[in-house]
């Protein structure tokens, strides 16, 4: 039905025929949308606004029986506002037909999905994709896995989550961007863009939803689920950018964190919720809570489900996750004036506006196009970008002698237990994946190189050497086929078959559920029967690589010691093994920068490069020194910087060159350098600006990003790369939260990650 045709009824029966004279088509939007929902929530029950505040799972709905279920009641009764992780037209198509056609105002539902890094056609797990740091490739790969999930009934996606994070112990970090705020900002927008477009009515594109707000990423000991803990100084100069960011961008709705922000669950925190979401950074969506996130704050000790279920409505939250809390306590808390009409009214109102603005009043089922879904999802156009992006996130953090890239030519023996397992290339949550469609590394090998290569294979090892901890690292049909022989038989059977190869590629790391939610680590090292392969392999005296699957950053000192190339992968997605084909025959040239720092041990966590110098600050020169911030037995430094990243190729930065040495208010400083790629190959640079204050009210990091370039050069090609810096690159919140900059002088750094940079020094005054 048309959405004026809609409108007039709901007006009529209403009693509100006087008011069509508004609903002339060149009024704005935004008023034609106020005045259809007036309409609507006027003839609304206490019940049903609350209905569309409840978002429960799937429940038992089954594709020809959804009439039947124990949901379909509570849909017909209006009580569901919407459901997440439904997959396929059919079965959407059936439930959205209970809430329209069976339910008494027939209010249409909003259908989630956690659609994290791609649909069907899985791109890298985030914290893979940033380290392309392409934001057109982020973009596009946010706009085709909208494109497949609204072809396939989905309208609005959990994502992007832009939690920062610092401790690699943490498994969720793999869901994210890194470490750092302002690409973090970079990615958080490009993500939404991609999303929602510049029309998230249009049937190819999705709601997004920014999470976890907020502080998730510094949960306690990297713990998931764990207590955050911070002054709000440090919230908004390095974790609040990448959720402004997406609020900026335009997000449709944000998701609330399971931790505690100063003392008071996220879920249940006004502050957060009201004070900075909605009155500072003037966020107008919806705020959904996470998985039973309001009765999980009855255990964090704040009251019971009632009690919990109206504070979260009080701090700004608009829709329940799976609980049911609002839904079920929230008419006592409103006979006991413990919750207010107005705060239901809002909330409500919020949860309507975004279906109003999806377009699913005009049109319910304009997601459920079948042929669509026969014809969009999964392409050979979709798969080839997904590819191509993949390759583009690998990170190459050895090459030592120029062993890669590998000739097509001779034999080589690829050994490892991720070296023949598709279903965990797309890596954690691909909860969409088809993984009988995936590729391992072993086929996409042998169907890019043919017969030029004579490609040989063997497992080497398990996963681990504990049964039990692999099972729990394989869960959600990512199984690695145990090989119930003993570990020496397999080792024999791998060196057997490396004595046949002219050399060995190791295919080794973690599994795609060693990472992600609820899989944090106290051991952040390759686990140890792997490294005992990777042992045995080398002592062939044969040339070795290291093909690293991981999710987070691992603990590789050794292995950076004596393997002679390293290539991180991360979890490509589901044309992974043809990605890696191409980065280690030479195909592509890696251009991947890491977006976290890699620690040298377990003890140095949490670690990233934006760091406080102390009043015992350690010289450069020296790796310990007495009653200095260092270490007895290891030096601060990270086995691989963030930005750090190799190449086939080699590239030369000049001097810095400065447009002036001292500048004064809003003048614009230009800093550039001159790249050279000196090497044989064409390659791409990612070309990093960093800045320090040097004396501030407050103390200062000792260098932070603040502009990035990728830029690709022939062999042998000279540019020149320009950063244009104003006084709102010096920003920052200081002691009263204030967002300003402070006059003196400035470092300017420019490089190819956080270490290794060439300086000029600035005298900036207001």
């Amino acid at each position: 039905m048309k959405l004026l045709q809609r409108l007039f009824i709901v007006l009529l029966v209403a009693g509100s025929f006087g008011a069509t004279a508004q609903l002339v088509p060149t009024l704005r939007e935004d008023a034609k949308m106020k005045t259809f929902i007036d309409a609507l929530m006027k003839q609304m029950t206490l019940e049903e606004k609350l209905g569309q505040l409840n978002l429960p799972g799937s429940g038992d709905i089954v594709t020809g029986q959804a009439g039947n279920s124990d949901i379909a009641k509570k849909i017909e009764q209006g009580k569901v506002g919407g459901l997440f992780n439904i997959k396929s037209v059919a079965k959407i198509k059936e439930v959205q037909k209970l809430a329209v056609e069976k339910s008494r105002l027939k209010i249409p539902l909003m259908f989630g999905m956690d659609v994290i890094h791609g649909y069907e056609t899985v791109f890298p797990i985030p914290l893979g994709l940033s380290c392309s740091w392409d934001m057109d490739l982020v973009k596009r790969s946010a706009q085709i896995a909208a494109g497949e999930a609204s072809a396939d009934g989905i309208n609005w996606t959990f994502s992007p989550m832009v939690d920062i994070a610092r401790d690699a112990r943490w498994g969720r970090i793999a869901e994210g961007s890194g470490e750092d705020p302002y690409l973090g900002s970079q990615i958080a927008k490009a993500m939404v863009a991609g999303y929602q477009g510049t029309d998230y009515s249009k049937n190819n594109t999705i709601m997004a939803c920014v999470k976890h707000y907020a502080l998730y990423g510094a949960a306690e000991a990297g713990r998931d689920y764990n207590t955050t803990d911070m002054s709000r100084q440090r919230m908004y100069n390095d974790y609040f950018p990448p959720y402004k960011a997406a609020v900026d961008a335009g997000v449709g709705s944000v998701m609330a964190s399971f931790n505690e922000v100063d003392g008071v669950p996220a879920t249940a925190n006004k502050w957060l919720m009201t004070d900075v979401l909605r009155k500072q950074w003037g966020f107008k969506g919806f705020v959904v809570t996470d998985y039973t996130g309001i009765t999980e704050m009855v255990d964090h000790g704040i009251g019971d489900t009632q009690t919990v279920a109206a504070r979260a409505l009080m701090a700004g939250i608009d829709m329940d996750m799976v609980s049911e809390s609002i839904l079920n306590r929230s008419p006592q808390s409103l006979k006991e004036g413990k919750v207010t009409m107005a705060q239901i009214d809002a909330a409500c109102r919020r949860i309507l506006e975004a279906k109003y603005k999806l377009g699913l009043f005009s049109d319910p089922y304009k997601y459920c196009d079948e042929n669509r879904a026969k014809n969009e999802i999964f392409t050979d156009a979709n798969r080839k970008q997904a590819r191509l992006t993949a390759a583009q996130s690998f990170v190459l953090l050895k090459n030592q002698n120029n062993i890669l890239p590998l000739k097509k030519t001779g034999s080589i023996a690829f050994i490892g237990p991720l070296a023949d397992n598709k279903v965990n290339m797309p890596g954690t949550w691909s909860v969409a994946a088809n993984f009988s469609k995936a590729t391992s590394v072993l086929t996409g090998l042998k169907e890019t190189v043919g017969d030029k290569v004579k490609i040989l294979y063997a497992k080497g090892s398990n996963l681990d050497a504990d049964s039990a901890f692999e099972e729990r690292a394989t869960m959600f049909g990512k199984s690695l086929g145990r090989d119930k022989r003993s570990a020496a038989v397999i080792l024999q059977e791998a060196l057997d078959v490396a004595s046949q190869a002219d050399m060995i590629v190791a295919v080794l790391g973690e599994s795609a559920e060693m990472s992600g939610e609820s899989s944090s680590r106290t051991n952040i090292e390759i686990p140890e029967i792997q490294k005992d392969l990777l042992k045995a392999l080398l002592k062939t005296g044969k040339p070795v690589v290291l093909v690293l699957f991981t999710g987070r950053p691992l603990v590789l000192k050794w292995e950076n010691e004596n393997v002679p190339a390293i290539l991180n992968v991360w979890f490509g997605g589901s044309e992974a093994g043809y990605a890696i084909a191409d980065v280690l025959f030479g195909d592509v040239n890696p251009s991947g920068k890491l977006t976290t720092t890699f620690p040298q041990n377990i003890g140095q966590v949490p670690m990233y490069y934006a760091t406080k110098n102390t009043g015992r600050r350690l010289d450069n020169t020296k790796w310990f020194e007495k009653f200095r911030s260092n270490y007895l037995d290891v030096s601060n430094d990270p086995v691989y910087p963030f930005g750090f990243g190799l190449s086939y190729t080699s590239f030369k930065y000049s001097d810095i060159k400065l447009s002036s040495t001292s500048l004064k208010g809003n003048q614009t400083l230009t800093a550039s350098v001159t790249i050279t790629n000196t090497g044989n190959y064409d390659g791409k640079e990612v070309v990093q600006l960093y800045i320090r204050d040097l004396v501030g009210s407050v103390t200062r990091p000792v260098k932070e990003l603040k502009g990035f370039q990728k830029v690709a050069l022939k062999a042998g090609e000279t540019k020149t790369v320009s950063f244009s810096i104003s006084p709102e690159d010096l920003k920052f919140y200081n002691y009263d939260l204030k967002y300003d900059w402070e006059p003196g002088e400035f470092v300017i750094m420019i490089g190819g990650n956080s270490k290794d940079v060439k300086m000029g020094s600035v005298t900036w005054n207001k």
